[in-house]
């Protein structure tokens, strides 16, 4: 099934928890808290201004970003678990943070 999301809606694929602290504690799963960091799956077209034209999203898929803890609804497709939030609830794009991830691979 492929969702698109409406308006300046974005959908969200949070990012997997450490397993291990930065002092090398292997943190349980009980304990672990929801990362507050995703990867951007699929934008909306984008909100309508007051003279009712639309306003592109400045995000695009692919994009590393932090959300707040309690943002966004989750929600469930294909068997993935997705966040559905508003533009404005997505607090900045992490950049270079992809480029980052693959050298250190």
């Amino acid at each position: 099934m492929k969702f698109r999301p409406l308006h300046d809606r974005v959908v969200i694929r949070r990012l997997e928890a450490e397993e291990k602290s930065k002092g090398g504690i292997i943190i349980p799963d009980t304990v672990k808290e929801k990362p507050q960091e995703g990867e951007v799956v699929a934008v909306g077209p984008g909100a309508r201004d007051e003279s009712g034209k639309i306003v592109p999203l400045d995000l695009k898929a692919g994009d590393r970003v932090l959300f707040g803890k309690w943002s966004g609804t989750e929600v469930k497709i294909d068997g993935q678990e997705l966040l559905i939030m508003k533009e404005s609830d997505i607090m900045g794009v992490l950049e270079g943070a992809a480029d980052a991830k693959k050298k250190a691979a």
